[in-house]
């Protein structure tokens, strides 16, 4: 065994109780894990400080993209308007715009099911064309 110093040991051996701490996760097969862990535990501290600082990020990142969101969507129009209906890359165009402004109507994603109607309204499926015979 290493003596590591306290502040890199992460193993907690914590049994349930009242005054320990339980941390409950879903692993990717869907088995759900937990580990407890004592109150002074140096491995809670460091999981609650990452915790925190990236919910501090993540509500920096969304400050910033609420502030510049709104120019971007606005020169994003202004340039899909710009395109000629009979350009190529219209359907592209306008099913971005279209994802854009699903995105700009919602508070949180837009979700896959939406992203395929938009998809398949601006890019349909070439059907195979009944009256073309092979000769």
């Amino acid at each position: 065994m290493t003596d590591k110093p306290e502040t890199e040991r992460t193993d907690c051996f914590a049994l349930p109780s009242p005054d320990n701490t339980r941390i409950a996760y879903v692993k990717a097969a869907g088995r759900i894990s937990e580990t407890w862990h004592t109150p002074d535990c140096p491995a809670l501290a460091i999981m609650e400080i990452n915790w925190e600082e990236g919910s501090k990020r993540v509500k920096e990142q969304d400050e910033w993209a609420k502030g510049v969101f709104p120019a971007a969507h606005g020169r994003l129009r202004h340039a899909a308007a710009a395109i000629p209906a009979d350009a190529a890359a219209q359907p592209f165009v306008a099913a971005l715009t279209e994802l854009v402004q699903a995105q700009a109507d919602t508070t949180g994603f837009v979700v896959l099911h939406r992203w395929a109607e938009i998809l398949e309204r601006h890019s349909p499926p070439q059907l195979p064309d009944p009256d073309h015979h092979r000769g």
